[in-house]
């Protein structure tokens, strides 16, 4: 299986170089070539896309801009001439960030990054549950029952609508373990289910018996992914 890519460059020597990379990638079909984020924004709306690699600086819209304003968001690999630009890149979740004039050698190493986080994705597709060991027992969590999880320290608190448990490791290992489509993180120290949430109100958010709070830094995202 191939992933699909768009290329969207405004830049036609850039363009040139990444889409030769991409048909030179037997892992990669070049599904379209874009030099305006807008057209490509229209073509996703009836294209199968699973990844885009995209320059940050273009006019009329930004590639920041541009991932934050989709609702269905493939993967994608920022490419930019500007390495200022690479925490808010990382920040939207980009799966790498090429700095321009990009090798071969360093193209390669994203499309690896890519193949991980697809297979990753698929695994989480399929899953229905993951297992975790509090108290020296191994329990079983369904994701139909899970509510949400706590940060606290070095251990995460799993609340599903049955119990509660107290799991040694890191919510970032954990949230990497469940289905991207299912839960969002709203806060460095919650990741909740979306179809447990029964309302927003200002910076919190009710499910079950509790109030969560929602940060600055998700509350975005969190909305939007509410709103799908």
């Amino acid at each position: 299986m191939k992933l699909n890519c768009f290329v969207i460059d405004d830049e036609p020597l850039s363009q040139d170089i990444i889409v030769d990379f991409v048909n030179a990638s037997p892992e990669l079909n070049l599904a379209g070539v874009y030099n305006d984020a807008l057209l490509a924004g229209e073509a996703l709306k009836t294209e199968k896309v699973d990844v885009l690699f995209l320059d940050i600086n273009m006019p009329k819209l930004s590639g920041i801009g541009f991932v934050k304003s989709l609702k269905e968001l493939p993967m994608f690999v920022f490419i930019t001439a500007y390495p200022e630009y690479a925490i808010e890149g990382f920040e939207v979740d980009a799966v790498d960030y090429l700095l321009k004039p990009v090798s071969f050698e360093r193209f390669r190493t994203a499309v690896n990054r890519l193949l991980e986080r697809f297979a990753i994705k698929e695994k989480q597709t399929e899953a229905t549950h993951l297992m975790v060991r509090a108290d020296k027992k191994n329990y079983r969590i369904n994701f139909d029952e899970l509510l949400y999880l706590e940060a606290q320290g070095d251990y995460v608190r799993f609340v599903t609508t049955e119990k509660s448990l107290m799991v040694h490791g890191r919510l970032k290992e954990f949230t990497a373990l469940l289905p991207e489509s299912r839960f969002v993180q709203i806060h460095k120290s919650y990741v909740i289910s979306l179809s447990k949430v029964e309302y927003t109100e200002g910076n919190l958010v009710k499910t079950a018996e509790v109030k969560l709070p929602v940060s600055l830094s998700f509350k975005d995202e969190f909305l939007k992914r509410l709103k799908g």
